[in-house]
């Protein structure tokens, strides 16, 4: 080639060297960052997944923050608990104590009191000054606000999750569709004379509570007999009733508790060889259905087949349908538990065995303890728990007649203060108010720990997976393999001389015109 304008072989080479040098700055850019994906055109659809992957960690790793300071927030909870466990066993000993009214003096049980009230006062303290990074734990702060809640229909609400995701609120229906019941003997006073004894009775009366034996006499009324089962009620869980308050109606035995797990039995003992009374119980026909205003026609019911001879029957529990679920009945209690609503109610007598009544309903409007578990600001990776208060004031709270009492009524001057409870020589409602307290400290405790251990351990563990399979994945994609830069930078530094040598080549290659030239 004579021409000297255009060395287009020295084009070559500089376009060659150009780009050797070009893949060189890429391989020492990565070995100088451990990066393969520095920019966008490195590997553009490398880093679109790549940046969805480090988001995906990002969240992943707040996960499992967040996870961590749930579980330091829940044992800083169940410690104060404990705590208000043990006041609580202290104060079932003091209870215990003072009602061994015939081996303790007065200044002992005076004494006791004053424990008793220092013990009371000190579980409201720990409610009240509970905190975990300036939240309060356990003075109510952190349970669900309610309104619309109809206290002739429900005793007691408590609700351990709801989910408000997309709702402002959450409403709870409650329809009634199958009635608690009490166990119940039916015994028919149409005797001859009507609405006596006709011979002496012995009978041995057993319930949940125990079993007692009492005698009637021969001719006695029937109200003696029902009086007689009653004086022993609080000792057998059994109480008895003229049916239409009509001693030529009968009696009726019934159990003082609602549901499956009470009983009533009355059998009678050594009776008359050969008896002319008429003596006989009668209880409900499984098979029939129970209904609130029977027992009435005693010849309609017994030939219906809804009584059936027998001296054992045992109770009922409610059936009702929350939101559309049927919820687990337990006496005059229900419960369901789901991902987006958890919560036990008690039913007001009234309304639990009158299935034919209108359903009622409230609202859960807010409140609750969020926990963010998940990348993803979900229902599905959120968890809702309810922490009650457990002030002295809501703790407890138990049916000991007309009205529900709490804790509080442990303490001096109140209506189950061991003062209280020596007048009337009874310390039966002292003793379930304190039961239902410890029982309700332990299931909360129980609920902590059982959310802490499925839950939040578990997220913890599945996420840690998460990540570390995540972080591997990203560093396929966008982590620079050394081995294989440094041989494809040899290979680039190689070419690059070799390219040099080769552009001063093709530069000299044009001064041999000079040799045409002479």
């Amino acid at each position: 080639m004579a021409r000297i304008n255009t060395n287009v072989p020295s084009v070559i080479a500089q376009s060659k060297l150009g780009r050797t040098q070009a893949q060189m700055q890429v391989h020492l850019e990565r070995l100088s960052t451990g990066l393969k994906i520095n920019r966008g055109k490195d590997d553009p659809a490398g880093l679109i997944i790549s940046e969805r992957i480090r988001s995906d960690l990002e969240g992943i790793n707040q996960g499992i923050q967040n996870s961590s300071r749930a579980s330091a927030m829940i044992s800083t909870t169940e410690g104060a608990l404990a705590e208000i466990n043990d006041l609580l066993n202290s104060i079932r000993s003091l209870i215990v104590q003072s009602a061994s009214t015939g081996s303790s003096s007065e200044a002992e049980r005076e004494a006791n009191q004053l424990q008793i009230n220092s013990a009371i006062d000190s579980i409201t303290r720990i409610s009240n000054t509970a905190t975990f990074g300036g939240l309060k734990l356990l003075n109510g702060s952190l349970d669900y606000q309610l309104s619309g809640v109809s206290r002739a229909d429900i005793a007691k609400v408590r609700v351990n999750n709801a989910s408000f995701i997309n709702n402002a609120a959450v409403q709870v229906d409650v329809d009634v569709v199958g009635s608690a019941q009490t166990g119940a003997l039916f015994y028919n006073g149409a005797t001859t004379p009507p609405g006596v004894t006709l011979s002496a009775l012995t009978l041995e009366i057993s319930g949940a509570t125990g079993v007692e034996v009492i005698t009637i006499p021969s001719g006695r009324p029937l109200s003696q007999l029902v009086q007689g089962v009653n004086n022993v009620s609080s000792l057998t869980g059994v109480r008895a009733s003229l049916i239409n308050n009509d001693p030529n109606s009968g009696v009726v035995f019934e159990s003082v508790d609602y549901g499956t797990k009470s009983f009533v039995s009355v059998k009678r003992l050594a009776p008359p060889a050969a008896s002319a009374d008429s003596w006989g119980l009668y209880a409900f026909n499984g098979a029939s259905p129970r209904t609130a205003d029977a027992p009435f026609g005693w010849a309609t019911l017994i030939s219906g087949g809804t009584l059936v001879p027998g001296d054992r029957d045992k109770g009922q529990d409610v059936q009702a349908l929350i939101n559309g679920n049927l919820a687990t009945g337990d006496g005059l209690n229900v419960k369901v538990s789901s991902a987006s609503l958890g919560l036990d109610l008690t039913l007001t007598p009234t309304t639990a065995t009158t299935p034919s009544g209108t359903s009622t309903s409230f609202y859960i409007t807010s409140g609750g303890a969020l926990f963010q578990l998940g990348p993803d600001v979900t229902a599905l990776q959120q968890a809702t728990f309810g922490i009650q208060s457990v002030a002295a004031s809501q703790l407890g709270g138990t049916n000991t007649g007309s009205t529900i009492e709490y804790l509080s009524t442990l303490k001096s001057g109140q209506s189950n203060s061991i003062a209280a409870s020596v007048a009337r020589s009874n310390f039966k409602p002292a003793s379930d108010i304190l039961g239902t307290a410890i029982d309700e400290i332990t299931v909360l405790r129980g609920r902590l720990g059982a959310f802490e251990r499925n839950v939040l351990d578990t997220n913890t563990r599945s996420l840690q997976s998460q990540f570390e399979n995540l972080t591997a994945s990203n560093s396929v994609i966008r982590d620079a393999d050394f081995a294989a830069e440094t041989s494809q930078l040899t290979r680039a530094q190689i070419l690059a001389s070799a390219g040099t040598s080769t552009l001063t080549l093709a530069n000299q290659q044009a001064q041999q015109v000079l040799q045409l030239l002479g």
